[in-house]
Parts: structure tokens; C-alpha cells; sequence
């Protein structure tokens, strides 16, 4: 009588259990990190367009007579990317809506105003659309990017990044 030898290829049901557990606690422990960094991503590329749009001001400023343009002005003479040609309230980029030209915004340690809403000055904010960002950010004609943390989006009170 011959015996055969059983031989065993493949993994059982319990091995793969342990491995696809393994991966999910894997799994549970990157997404949270990844969603971080993508908010950090794009909080960083909120405040680098304000500080473009804080240059493009202050070229077209010295251009015409220190009078300052709106989003739509800047793009269409070439001083910021055409994606603001759109104009105030039109633009999201970076899971952030960009508002302008209107808005007063206050220094949060002098209370004066430093953007927006007077004559021979300007407001940018951007308001956070969704989980995109954390922080809502506002510059004026001081060239101060401030981030808002404490106050709903389109509040007026911030600090500057930074500090």
C-alpha cells in the first residue's frame, strides 16, 4: 500500500485573516497622517498665493497712482495666475475659497484696519471649503498672511502666521 504524501500550498484561512488585520491597523494609522499632510499642503499653498497676491498689489499700486486692482484686474494684466482672472469669490483653490475687495480686516493686537473696505487699500481672505484646511487666511495692505483658528471663516479677527 502506497501512502501519498500531502503536500501543502497556499495559506490557510487564519493566515490570511492575520495579514489583512495587519493592514487595516496599518491602514488606521496612515490615513489620519496622510489627510494631515494634505491640509498642511494646502494651507502652505493658500498662504503662497496671498503672498503673490500681495506682490501683484503692490506692483499694480506702483503703477497706477497707489490705487489697487481686484483678483480679476491682477490676473488679466499678468501680475498673478490666470486661475484668479475669475474674480472675488469666484476662486477655490487649494480646498480654499478666495474673497476679496471688500472685506475690512482688523489687526488683532492694534484693532486698526489694515485691508479692505477703505479707499487706497485692499482685503484678501481665503474661507475654508470643507476639510481641506484648518485655518482660514487674510492678508491686507500691510502684507501681513494672517490665520484664523478661534473665529468661524470670514470673521475679521487673526494672527499673523508666525507669531
Amino acid at each position: 500500500m502506497k501512502t501519498r504524501k500531502r503536500s501543502k500550498k497556499g495559506f490557510s484561512l487564519l493566515e490570511l485573516l492575520i495579514v489583512v488585520a495587519i493592514i487595516l491597523i496599518i491602514a488606521t494609522i496612515a490615513v489620519p497622517s496622510l489627510l494631515r499632510s494634505r491640509q498642511a499642503t494646502n494651507e502652505s499653498a493658500a498662504v503662497g498665493d496671498l503672498r503673490a497676491l500681495n506682490s501683484g498689489e503692490t506692483t499694480y499700486a506702483s503703477s497706477n497712482g497707489q490705487n489697487f486692482a481686484t483678483l480679476a484686474q491682477l490676473a488679466s494684466g499678468g501680475l498673478v495666475d490666470s486661475r484668479f482672472s475669475a474674480g472675488a469669490g469666484s476662486v477655490t483653490l487649494h480646498g480654499e475659497k478666495y474673497v476679496a475687495d471688500g472685506a475690512t480686516i482688523t489687526d488683532p493686537t492694534t484693532s486698526q484696519a489694515v485691508g479692505g473696505a477703505q479707499p487706497g487699500s485692499y482685503g484678501i481672505q481665503t474661507n475654508v471649503s470643507g476639510t481641506a484646511a484648518r485655518y482660514d487666511y487674510e492678508t491686507g495692505v500691510d502684507a501681513v498672511v494672517r490665520y484664523n483658528t478661534k473665529f468661524p471663516s470670514g470673521s475679521q479677527s487673526a494672527a499673523p502666521v508666525g507669531q
